[in-house]
């Protein structure tokens, strides 16, 4: 990774982009950079792994050509339940219209329909909703056993071959990885993703079960989309190493009305736990097939970042649409203009992280008292690991933050999170190789101008991770006279 000069982006909420179809040729990929996407994700529900290999390599090549750490996210599809085969591919239900559900895989017809999953019987019970189709049809379940649920259409619609089911109102006895998420999540390490995704997390044990396998070669994202997993939230946050508010399968599941209390929760936890947080789905929907996007989704990005997120995603919009570039660049100016108004910074501000009573902690906050006394022009974090930074982010200091370190796998990483420009610098061993390196990087990377003071953060021993203890005032250039 080189380390050619490169201004920082001039906002702090990261866009991250997926890649797709509409945004698969290298010179597409560049432009999308160029608008402003920070973080591209690979959606493994769709592409073979050859495909994944050649966006990936394109975007380190971007990333070699700017000088410019670039995260890479890749989305795990999870499983995936399903009905069995239908006669004639589909069939009509009344409201009120009676069906079993089962386990035999002869092609359903009016009065049964095949469905294969025998872990749905062994969660459900009667009264429980089954969601088919997005929720397009929702039976209710008036009797069941081990190997059959007698279900009530409870409106009437279409029912058809392979739709997708959801069970709302059940902790399902399922594994989150798949046999088709472990061979992707082989390769996605083998080639040296950053983030991993996981999908349709319902406890806590999930994201124990993937950092299992991963170790410290990722970071591991929660994407919340259970309404199970809302109530261990905490508990999932604590695991995580960032959550993703996956509103697609959450709208699906909750009331529509519940889907917007349910962001706010996420987001207060997640900011509270000092960990990332990205707000997806539908952002800018309409941009699929339109130039401009709906005022209602202009104000949906916006309150995203009025609540503080470290970044919003586009899925279909940047994957499929018929406008990516004007996505990201419709995406990139409502963010900076939110962020412009001194009413975002009062409503970010009303919630904090918690504190530890260590170093670290104290030193972040301290952070805050000695902007508001001497005007600083950004906060440098030396880290080895990106704790460092990722508890200076999350105190959303109010100048940008600079963060060094010498683990390339680190930087990357540390794109996704609020306010961040990350790059990958030289190891150091002693505090005024810090600072010089520090005033150094500052200065070519558009931080500020000579004569500006910057707060440095790093630990000593140098190198160690967790080890977070001194905090140094310093100047770009050479320090002003006292005098």
């Amino acid at each position: 990774m080189k380390l050619d000069a490169i201004s920082h982006r001039d906002r702090n909420t990261k866009i991250v982009a997926t890649l797709g179809p509409a945004s698969s040729d290298p010179a597409m990929i560049r432009k999308l950079f160029d608008a402003g996407v920070d973080v591209f994700r690979l959606n493994f529900s769709h592409g073979t792994h050859a495909d994944h290999q050649a966006r990936y390599n394109a975007i380190r090549q971007i990333e070699g050509d700017v000088g410019r750490p670039v995260g890479i996210l890749m989305d795990l599809q999870g499983p995936k339940l399903r009905l069995g085969k239908i006669v004639d591919g589909k069939l009509s239900l009344a409201i009120g219209q009676k069906l079993r559900l089962d386990l035999d895989p002869t092609p359903g017809t009016l009065t049964r329909v095949p469905l294969l999953h025998p872990e749905i019987f062994a969660a459900i019970k009667a009264g429980d909703d089954l969601l088919i189709d997005d929720g397009k049809v929702r039976l209710r379940v008036l009797s069941c056993s081990p190997t059959f649920a007698d279900v009530e259409a409870l409106n009437a619609g279409v029912i058809s071959d392979r739709k997708g089911v959801n069970v709302p109102g059940a902790i399902l006895p399922l594994s989150a990885l798949t046999t088709k998420d472990r061979e992707d999540l082989d390769f996605g390490l083998s080639i040296g993703i950053d983030w991993i995704a996981l999908s349709f997390v319902q406890r806590p044990e999930d994201i124990a079960e993937l950092k299992a396998i991963v170790g410290n070669r990722a970071w591991v994202m929660a994407k919340l989309e259970k309404p199970s997993a809302i109530e261990s939230l905490e508990a999932i946050v604590a695991a995580a190493d960032g959550v993703m508010v996956a509103r697609g399968d959450l709208g699906v599941e909750l009331p529509p009305e519940d889907v917007p209390v349910i962001q706010k929760r996420i987001v207060r936890a997640c900011r509270q736990a000092g960990k990332p947080v990205i707000v997806a789905t539908q952002m800018l929907e309409s941009m699929i097939s339109s130039p401009v996007p709906t005022r209602a989704e202009v104000s949906d990005v916006a309150t995203a970042v009025y609540d503080g997120v470290d970044a919003v995603m586009l899925s279909a919009e940047s994957a499929s649409g018929s406008y990516p570039i004007e996505a990201v660049n419709m995406m990139d100016r409502i963010l900076k203009s939110t962020e412009l108004d001194p009413l975002q910074r009062i409503m970010m501000d009303a919630v904090h992280s918690h504190r530890k009573n260590d170093a670290r902690d104290a030193i972040s906050a301290a952070i805050r008292t000695v902007a508001e006394t001497l005007p600083v022009a950004a906060t440098v974090a030396y880290t080895s690991s990106g704790a460092t930074t990722l508890r200076v982010a999350h105190e959303r200091p109010r100048a940008p933050i600079l963060s060094m370190t010498p683990v390339a796998a680190a930087a990357r990483r540390l794109s996704l999170v609020w306010g961040v420009h990350s790059i990958q610098a030289a190891d150091v061993d002693s505090a005024e190789e810090i600072v010089m390196r520090a005033t150094q990087a500052a200065d070519k990377h558009g931080f500020g101008k000579p004569g500006q003071a910057l707060l440095i953060i790093a630990g000593t021993p140098f190198g160690v991770p967790g080890s977070t203890n001194l905090l140094r005032i310093a100047w770009i250039g050479d320090e002003p006279d006292a005098s």
